[in-house]
């Protein structure tokens, strides 16, 4: 799957034009997704706003497959127009309803595999939740 993220108000909350205090769970959760996606950086941030935002999720370990882009050698070429980017999945705070809180978003996408990951683990385990479960997925990775 492919999935666009922004950043402000979805990875870090509305600091704009500095970068805020990160959303609960939105690195960790991230980067278990771009394990198995492509997820994308898209954002209104240009220039060094932006590379501001992609440094900040690299210091912390975040690597995106594109950012701003659909895949990493396209060109730009829009001049000035905004296109839309050819994905499965926005991830926004501007969505309809505003963002579910990353747990929801990780465990909606991840569908399948987080049930497999959760049936295979003790009774004891399951009580502890989704930061318990994420843990335990970002040890594996």
């Amino acid at each position: 799957m492919t999935i666009a993220v922004d950043f402000d108000g979805t990875i870090v909350e509305h600091r704009y034009p500095e970068i805020g205090r990160e959303i609960p769970f939105a690195i960790d959760a991230l980067k278990l997704l771009c394990a198995h996606h492509k997820v994308i950086l898209w954002t209104v941030r240009e220039s060094a706003l932006l590379d501001e935002a992609v440094e900040y999720c690299r210091e912390r370990g975040l690597r995106f497959y594109a950012v701003n882009k659909n895949y990493p050698e396209e060109k730009e070429c829009h001049e000035g127009y905004s296109r839309k980017l050819q994905v499965d999945l926005f991830i926004d705070d501007r969505n309809f309803g505003g963002l579910p809180d990353w747990g929801k978003i990780y465990r909606t996408i991840s569908g399948d595999r987080v049930e497999a990951d959760e049936r295979a683990s003790s009774d004891n385990n399951k009580k502890k939740g989704f930061i318990h479960h994420i843990k335990k997925l970002l040890k594996k990775h």
